[in-house]
């Protein structure tokens, strides 16, 4: 819907805007033989495999499929196992593509930017483009390529080589950058045609059923923090004696010694039965423990 598209631009638009930082205050080319590769392939791929990991990190849907446990009564037939595997398919592939957004435009941006690419191979350049070659090694040849990065450290009289050789790598890097942009483009849009021609619904009930499901989970987020927090208050009002923000409160009650021993501490989660966890020690006490002990009545007037 246009929440996915408003999402996947807004973080397009930061991986460009943390990129563009993130050259400009960490990247130097170290220009040596052998660690110019390692470099610049560090830059153009841990932040985009931080970025892919982050991305499906951040997805729901990624947690849904992780924590999801089927019901032990249904019935496992070879259709609803069928029907399992295109399911998990589609979500896969949802997931994938959402968490593919941020790591591909920060590749085809280093890209177009050239200067990673650059700094990674100028050591690899072959000989027919180095211009007039001088009578060395070979390894020195790879020695004075790896510098050419740095134009501080390039003799003046291979100046003019140096930018030709810069300019062949920043092309080969940008148009690397636009294939892949070209590359992604073009599979998502095959990716939405075939989604829709495959698809069981009309375009109006497509509609209607992605709408559906943005309202369902809009109103059980409301519903859950409203449950949870009716159930939680009346657990506090047990240990403490009135609910907060109530008017006229004539008395509170004073907890024990134990019983503020028995909901501090750490604690996630408690399995009761094989229906029901209790969620905290407060939850724990609350149902374990009668509300007696100490109360002291409250004067309505100061």
């Amino acid at each position: 819907g246009k929440e996915v598209i408003i999402a996947n631009a807004v973080i397009a638009i930061l991986t460009i805007g943390g990129q563009q930082l993130f050259s400009f205050f960490t990247f130097s080319c170290p220009c040596h033989v052998g660690q110019n590769l390692i470099y610049g392939l560090a830059f153009l791929g841990v932040p985009a495999l931080i970025l892919l990991i982050v991305g499906y990190a951040l997805n729901n849907q990624t947690w849904r499929l992780v924590m999801g446990k089927r019901p032990h009564f249904e019935r496992v037939t070879s259709s609803n196992r069928l029907l399992k595997c295109k399911l998990l398919c589609f979500v896969l592939c949802s997931i994938t593509g959402r968490a593919l957004v941020a790591p591909v435009t920060w590749l085809a941006v280093t890209l177009i930017n050239g200067s990673y690419y650059i700094c990674a191979v100028s050591e690899y350049v072959p000989v027919y483009y180095y211009g007039a070659a001088p009578n060395v090694t070979a390894s020195e040849r790879r020695r004075i390529l790896a510098t050419f990065p740095c134009s501080q450290l390039v003799p003046p009289e291979l100046t003019r080589a140096r930018d030709e050789v810069i300019l062949l790598l920043r092309y080969q890097s940008q148009v690397a950058g636009w294939l892949l942009i070209a590359v992604v483009v073009i599979t998502v849009f095959l990716s939405y045609c075939m989604g829709s021609c495959f698809s069981p619904l009309s375009f109006l009930h497509f509609r209607y059923w992605s709408s559906y499901v943005d309202n369902e989970q809009e109103l059980f987020d409301e519903a859950t923090e409203q449950h949870s927090r009716l159930y939680a208050m009346q657990h506090v009002r047990k240990f403490f004696g009135f609910i907060p923000g109530s008017e006229n409160i004539k008395e509170i009650r004073i907890p024990s010694l134990r019983e503020w021993q028995a909901i501090s501490g750490l604690a996630f989660l408690k399995r009761v039965d094989e229906e029901h966890y209790d969620y905290s020690l407060l939850h724990d006490w609350a149902l374990k423990e009668r509300a007696s002990g100490r109360y002291l009545r409250i004067d309505e007037d100061p």
